[in-house]
């Protein structure tokens, strides 16, 4: 009696686990923000797979005040893709960028309403230069040969003393020698 009991239950828990389905099942995946970490006047891409090949649908990034965007297939298999731009008086802090796809147009129903978000975080500093700025080198070329001018300012004065004392020296012989002495 207690091993059907037992049965009973392990088996009506399987059973309404099977019917519930997996506890995700409203969210769908994730949303990818492309780049993670921006200054305000970034351009901004999120993809995601969500919503199966072909998909679409409609993005929202009025958290950070940015407003509607539209997801549509992207270049690669089931990947829909969909851009926007960070405001100029954008605030520092992390956003939460959503979107919900529209289904698939071939007809099998992936996507459809499924939720995706991603974080998109708000910095005032860049670490790299904006890319319409050139990049202009910084620091000494390593040759191997050295420089007249090295970073340490003691090893400087120590070549210029050591220049000074040769010249000076160099100067004091070709006068003895002008003027007829023996060295």
């Amino acid at each position: 009696m207690r091993r059907t009991a037992a049965a009973r239950l392990l088996t009506g828990f399987a059973l309404a686990v099977a019917l519930a389905g997996p506890a995700h099942a409203g969210t769908g995946g994730s949303l990818e923000v492309y780049p993670a970490t921006v200054t305000p006047g970034t351009r901004v891409t999120v993809n995601t797979t969500a919503c199966g090949a072909g998909g679409t649908g409609a993005g929202d990034a009025s958290a950070v005040g940015a407003g509607a965007f539209v997801l549509a297939p992207g270049t690669h298999k089931e990947v829909a893709v969909g851009q926007f731009r960070v405001p100029p008086g954008a605030q520092p802090g992390t956003y939460e960028i959503v979107a919900r796809c529209d289904g698939n147009p071939n007809g099998n129903g992936n996507g459809n309403g499924r939720r995706v978000s991603g974080d998109l975080v708000v910095t005032l500093t860049s670490t790299r230069p904006p890319a319409h700025l050139p990049a202009h080198p910084r620091g000494s070329v390593k040759t191997g040969v050295g420089g007249a001018l090295g970073p340490d300012p003691v090893q400087t004065a120590a070549g210029v003393a050591a220049l000074a004392v040769a010249a000076a020296g160099g100067t004091w012989l070709l006068h003895r020698r002008a003027r007829g002495d023996r060295i």
